[in-house]
């Protein structure tokens, strides 16, 4: 499939990486520099300091946008959307792993928005199979010319490898609905179908050999 997927959930509101305007917004505009440093990065076992941020947090309205503004930045000290540096931990450790196609069909809509890794990954495919040149993806993703380039290099072994073993195994779509009734199974239902044998040929295997 060569087209970005769409499904019927309601769209998520998405923040450019320039829009700040939340701030605004937050219970802590406004406060001294030197309250909100001494509140929001307080030293390890300053519960009290914790507590006290933690329940500003709490009753915030805009404190999912902080804590988004806290991964995306890779903030990694402070107090962001009433969670601490050693709570966020993990949520930054798999932010990298993170697929939104909300935030890839964003990027072609024109939106200058965060990318994870692996939505990078993803707009880089589209954008190949598209037709892009690197100059393009360099500045719509606000990349080095040379690193864009190398993505591309990437995208296209990637789509080239997905086409050429793509079907490889018979066709999916027969094996999911193929009812074996001479095995005495009711109507409908989905058996698995063995691999040819005959698809193991030394030209794969030689193949399968020299992309390992």
């Amino acid at each position: 499939m060569r087209y970005i997927t769409a499904d019927d959930a309601p769209p998520t509101p998405l923040r450019g990486i320039a829009d700040h305007s939340w701030h605004t917004r937050g219970l802590c505009h406004g406060m001294a520099p030197e309250d909100a440093d001494e509140l929001f990065f307080p030293k390890p076992r300053d519960h009290e300091a914790i507590t006290e941020a933690k329940t500003i947090c709490g009753r915030c309205p805009v404190k999912k946008d902080c804590f988004a503004h806290a991964l995306d930045n890779e903030i990694r000290h402070g107090i962001w959307g009433g969670l601490t540096d050693a709570e966020r931990r993990p949520w930054h450790a798999k932010i990298n792993k993170r697929l939104d196609y909300s935030r890839v069909r964003a990027v072609f809509q024109g939106r200058d928005v965060h990318l994870s890794d692996a939505e990078r990954e993803a707009v880089t495919r589209h954008a190949y199979v598209r037709g892009w040149t690197p100059e393009r993806l360099a500045y719509v993703l606000q990349l080095d010319l040379d690193y864009a380039r190398d993505l591309m290099r990437k995208a296209a072994h990637a789509v080239a490898d997905r086409d050429r073993y793509w079907g490889l195994y018979g066709d999916e779509d027969k094996q999911a609905s193929t009812c074996d009734e001479s095995a005495g199974t009711g109507a409908g239902e989905i058996v698995s179908s063995p691999v040819p044998r005959q698809v193991h040929t030394p030209a794969l295997i030689t193949a399968l050999g020299k992309a390992a």
